[in-house]
């Protein structure tokens, strides 16, 4: 599947970047960070450009998320519970999904996109919680920026080794995440002591 949908970028250029991560994001089995390190090597090559690339990659993935938070905003739950199979969602992941986001709060939207089996699902969990669209429009479409870029960047200097790209990136994601929720929990905690004392 991998390979098709490579030929598809390779064909079709900035057009098959901007479908595959649009569907990709909305949920469909589409290997999203695989084809954004490709992507980066395609500009390596020279077969594309900067630029182009990044937007069609930003942009794609910007519909996707914009579809899926107003697929939340439609129905939620009551969608998901229908016609999740179609998009390989499950009701109880998007609980799990909704207690991520009330523990990290708006920058889940941001930071979510590095984690596999959250990105595809944090849009909806904002659409059904009926976040406000400004709100969740500068928080995700910040964290696609981030993303697209990461990975797209990744495939170009790799190079020749842009398929361990995807690996090493998740892995030092892991690292930060693990390094980063300790930190936060603590000042968390000396934040509410100091409010309460006062």
């Amino acid at each position: 599947m991998e390979e098709a949908l490579m030929r598809w970028i390779s064909h079709y250029g900035y057009a098959g970047i901007f479908s595959l991560l649009m569907f990709g994001i909305v949920g469909a089995p589409i290997p999203d960070e695989t084809l954004l390190a490709f992507s980066g090597y395609l500009v390596f090559k020279g077969e594309l450009g900067l630029f182009p690339t990044m937007l069609s990659a930003f942009l794609g993935s910007s519909v996707g998320v914009s579809i899926s938070y107003s697929i939340g905003r439609a129905g939620g739950l009551l969608l998901i519970r229908r016609y999740g199979h179609k998009i390989y969602t499950r009701p109880g992941k998007l609980a799990q999904i909704h207690q991520w986001l009330g523990r990290f709060g708006k920058w889940g939207l941001t930071f979510g996109y590095f984690i596999p089996g959250v990105r595809h699902l944090t849009a909806l969990a904002a659409g059904a919680s009926r976040l406000k669209y400004p709100v969740f429009a500068a928080y995700a479409y910040s964290g696609v920026l981030v993303w697209s870029a990461t990975f797209v960047a990744a495939g170009f200097f790799m190079a020749r080794e842009w398929s361990r790209a995807s690996a090493i990136i998740h892995r030092i994601a892991l690292i930060s995440v693990a390094a980063i929720v300790p930190v936060l929990l603590i000042y968390y905690f000396i934040y509410r002591n100091r409010h309460e004392k006062t």
